[in-house]
């Protein structure tokens, strides 16, 4: 994709685009690794976008990531494995045998963060998710390829859970966001995918005390690090996944599939970021 001399480089694709942490991770997998590469930011409006991802080996660059508003674009534009269809939007786009190809890590890294964080989770029957949006797409996914037997589905406007329901399966039940609550109790694992605890939001309501002793609690929310449900939920003793943990885990298999190299989540590259978020 690249000429021989030039070395491999990949870029983040969004609108806007600056605040991403991904240039700070894949410099430092780059840095730590030895590779020669390259990683940068490309504000690209949605009437370019187009344009640009099919001109993306032209301008030198091995793949991308896509962030907002461009996901469900770069599948349409990409061929797609089975993530990025279940899914409905790409986030990570690379090349084989000159085709474009796409897929969504945030399956991947949602479950390699609870992996780390929270090692015998999937032994949970019953999951209770928090919100129905694209974020949630890739919790459902992935947790049904995990084998949890029923995902229960809270969001505000409860027909969005139905229809991911119907997206996904039996194994998906929507309830109304006021039953919520109902279900903790036998809630092997809570998962927020929505933005309340979000710096700037209101807080999740939610009585942690109702879940079993050995629940695990992920809150796909990184600003602050620390939300007020994880908060709670370790203040119990429970096991915590939490957003930044994701995002770090998100980004490994783009590196491997750019860079050919498949690097570590690592304690100080965590802590190279959660350095840089404190600043914002």
């Amino acid at each position: 994709m690249t000429s021989g001399t030039r070395p491999p480089a990949a870029c983040l694709i969004g609108w806007p685009a600056a605040h991403s942490r991904s240039p700070l991770i894949h410099h430092y997998w780059l840095r730590t690794l030895g590779i020669e590469g390259g990683y940068v930011i490309e504000a690209v409006p949605p009437d370019e976008f187009g344009d640009f991802v099919l001109r993306l080996s032209v301008r030198g660059f091995v793949g991308a990531n896509v962030t907002l508003p461009h996901k469900e674009r770069a599948l349409a534009l990409s061929k797609p494995d089975d993530r990025a269809r279940a899914v409905g939007a790409a986030n990570t786009l690379w090349f084989r045998d000159g085709e474009l190809r796409s897929t969504n890590t945030d399956v991947e890294g949602f479950i390699n963060n609870l992996d780390a964080g929270a090692p015998g989770w999937d032994s949970a029957e019953d999951a209770l998710v928090l919100g129905a949006g694209g974020a949630s797409r890739a919790v459902l996914f992935g947790l049904i390829e995990r084998g949890i037997k029923r995902v229960h589905l809270a969001n505000r406007t409860l027909e969005r859970a139905r229809a991911l329901a119907d997206q996904f399966g039996p194994k998906v039940v929507p309830v109304a966001w006021e039953s919520a609550g109902d279900l903790l109790p036998r809630a092997g694992l809570l998962v927020n995918t929505t933005s309340l605890g979000m710096k700037g939001q209101p807080a999740l309501e939610l009585d942690t005390g109702l879940l079993p002793q050995n629940a695990v609690v992920a809150d796909l929310v990184y600003v602050p690090l620390q939300t007020p449900l994880l908060a709670a939920a370790q203040g119990r003793g429970l096991k915590t996944a939490d957003g930044l943990g994701m995002l770090l885990h998100q980004a490994v298999r783009g590196f491997e599939l750019w860079f050919g190299r498949r690097p570590e989540v690592t304690p100080e590259l965590r802590a190279l970021v959660e350095a840089d978020l404190t600043k914002t």
